[in-house]
């Protein structure tokens, strides 16, 4: 089973992207903080992480960053599932090496096109 990391620190929008994405048939860590992330990789080996942009302490678009640029986790596929949702705010999570990035509210049939074309 595959194991998808969400971090969001909005406790409706955890409860409705873990569950699409456990009806999907994945295995769901969550984290709620940017200080959580690492932890959770670390121990959960995720095989794609859902991240949203705004979060307490560093903001996703940070955590992205560092991700990518670290080579333990480099190769993890990230998506981004915010509120938002500008050109400008998708072009630069692209830059920063995200595979996708989803608008909040999460459309189900959205999310698993993504995960099809993220998890092989």
């Amino acid at each position: 089973m595959n194991t998808v990391l969400v971090v969001e620190d909005g406790v409706t929008d955890m409860e409705i992207i873990s569950r699409y994405l456990q009806q999907a048939g994945y295995y769901v860590v969550s984290a709620t903080s940017s200080e959580e992330v690492q932890n959770k990789i670390d121990n959960n080996k995720p095989d794609l992480i859902f991240l949203d942009v705004i979060l307490p302490g560093k903001s996703g678009f940070e955590i992205c960053r560092e991700l990518k640029n670290n080579p333990d986790t480099s190769k993890i596929p990230i998506v981004f599932c915010s509120t938002k949702n500008s050109d400008v705010d998708k072009i630069w999570g692209n830059m920063l090496g995200a595979e996708a990035y989803l608008a909040k509210p999460i459309n189900p049939e959205e999310l698993a096109i993504t995960l099809k074309k993220l998890i092989k």
